[in-house]
């Protein structure tokens, strides 16, 4: 059995979702959808009982933290697996997500008999802080009850695991069988592995880095310039009126391309037009994909918030495992007893196999055991949510 629990957090009178108000006011749908027999899931508040350290200076009180668990925690409680969601992720793994119906977003990896076997593990998976499904983030009602806004604390992936850590220890679980991510989720799982090296026996980081490159800054800032130009962001106060769709719109169109390789772009799209057979001489969709692109930004604004794309982009800038530990990456591992395992794909450009190398090797010079993989894959970063069935076998593989 999967043995689902899903766990959203409300207190009472909060509503912390995507949107508070008008025909985007999804606080209420989405604890309605929380009561979903398909889910087995009842919604549960967890507070952190002490106020969350934050890098940036002082503390974030009565965080909160929405999670789904899957599998059956056993009598020691050494078969946890923490699963470590990408940047518009969520904690919404294996399960269907309550505002869109589609499948989990790891759904082929997680489950019985999967690479992730939750007949063998206890998978948590959590939305960090900052997010919009359920945690603390800028959508959350602040003391005075109005939302945050641009109030909330600037975050850091730090930050964002040490509000993990404190879920891990909320639930009694001393020591992880293994902490997993891919992207962002790799970043955590990376931070955790280094500033809380006692609480993971196995490490595995897919399609990641230990740092965020320039250029990446650059793609992140476009976004946030995207969502900050539109008229209706208002400064990031636009809760209770309409939402910048048309700014985050964009923003997601930018990243998306920067999740796929120019060969899967020509394979599924080319130049092929759009349900017509000539050009239009105009500014519509024209080719396909451009109406791809469309549709991937118009989707993601039903179901992400706004002012969360800010805050996680600039976490995910920020990010540099290094310069926390000294300036130099090795320090970051030193000591540890942990196993890591590195997973790269040939046609990610977004985290090129490059980044993972750079790790591999800090990871040697801390003595660190580490295992190594570039796989062959056509589809760009998102390869390592799509079908690809190499990384199956060494996902497996690593946590057996």
């Amino acid at each position: 059995m999967l043995g689902l629990s899903a766990i959203a957090v409300y207190a009472s009178g909060e509503k912390t979702g995507l949107r508070q108000a008008g025909a985007k006011a999804l606080g209420a749908e989405f604890l309605s959808c929380a009561h979903r027999s398909d889910l087995n899931a009842a919604p549960q508040s967890l507070t952190l009982p002490d106020p969350l350290p934050l890098d940036g200076g002082g503390h974030l009180v009565d965080a909160k933290l929405a999670y789904e668990t899957y599998g059956t925690l056993n009598a020691d409680r050494s078969n946890a697996i923490l699963l470590c969601h990408a940047l518009t992720g969520d904690q919404y793994v294996a399960s269907a997500h309550p505002l869109t119906g589609k499948p989990g977003w790891w759904e082929r990896m997680v489950g019985p008999g999967k690479p992730i076997d939750t007949d063998r593990f206890h998978v948590i998976c959590a939305n960090v802080i900052g997010s919009c499904m359920g945690s603390s983030g800028p959508a959350s009602e602040a003391s005075d009850g109005t939302p945050y806004a641009m109030r909330f604390p600037v975050i850091t992936i730090r930050d964002m695991v040490r509000g993990l850590v404190g879920l891990l220890d909320a639930l009694g679980i001393e020591q992880l069988h293994a902490v997993v991510g891919g992207s962002m989720g790799g970043m955590q799982a990376l931070s955790l592995a280094a500033n809380w090296p006692e609480r993971a026996e196995r490490v595995l980081v897919i399609a990641s880095s230990s740092r965020h490159s320039a250029q990446n800054i650059a793609f992140h800032e476009l976004g946030r310039q995207a969502v900050m130009a539109d008229p209706r962001w208002q400064g990031g106060d636009y809760y209770g009126g309409e939402a910048p769709d048309s700014g985050l719109a964009v923003a997601r169109m930018a990243a998306h391309i920067t999740y796929l390789s120019e060969e899967a772009l020509t394979a599924k799209f080319g130049r092929n037009l759009q349900d017509r057979e000539a050009k239009t001489f105009g500014f519509d969709a024209d080719f396909q994909v451009e109406s791809y692109l469309r549709y991937q930004g118009s989707g993601f604004t039903q179901r992400f918030d706004a002012n969360s794309y800010l805050y996680i982009t600039r976490a995910m800038d920020y990010f540099d495992l290094a310069e926390e530990h000294g300036g130099t990456l090795a320090d970051a591992f030193a000591g540890t007893q942990a196993r890591f395992c590195l997973v790269s794909f040939d046609s990610d450009w977004l985290y090129p196999t490059s980044e993972s190398r750079h790790v591999v090797h800090a990871l040697n010079a801390a003595g660190a055991a580490v295992s190594f993989v570039e796989l062959g894959a056509p589809h760009g970063h998102d390869s390592f949510l799509l079908d690809v069935p190499a990384l199956d076998r060494v996902i497996g593989g690593f946590l057996t």
